[in-house]
């Protein structure tokens, strides 16, 4: 018993030629990946890009935040200021009277 996976069929040369290309470029581009993912050098380009760009956005928040701070009032500030002094000689106050 012959199965119809197994039979022999006609083989197109020109087909088996393009499939063997096929093949042999998609093994090329498997073999391209696996180096390109195993290099020592290019996992240190990309460790120093991920580096690169945290650097970068560190950068940018710490330009947010001078940004930020120069927008404070300094008047609003040192009313805060005071503020805060008052409320806690007004603490200290209280607390030696209730001793």
């Amino acid at each position: 018993m012959a199965d119809a996976e197994t039979e022999s069929k006609p083989v197109d040369p020109d087909a088996l030629v393009a499939d063997i290309d096929r093949t042999r470029a998609q093994l090329a581009s498997t073999i391209d990946a696996i180096t390109d993912r195993v290099s020592p050098k290019k996992n240190v380009e990309r460790a120093l890009e991920q580096v690169r760009e945290r650097v970068s956005q560190a950068q940018r928040a710490l330009e947010e935040v001078r940004e930020r701070a120069s927008q404070i009032d300094p008047i609003m500030a040192g009313a805060a200021a005071a503020a805060v002094a008052i409320g806690v000689t007004a603490l200290i106050l209280l607390r030696r009277r209730r001793h």
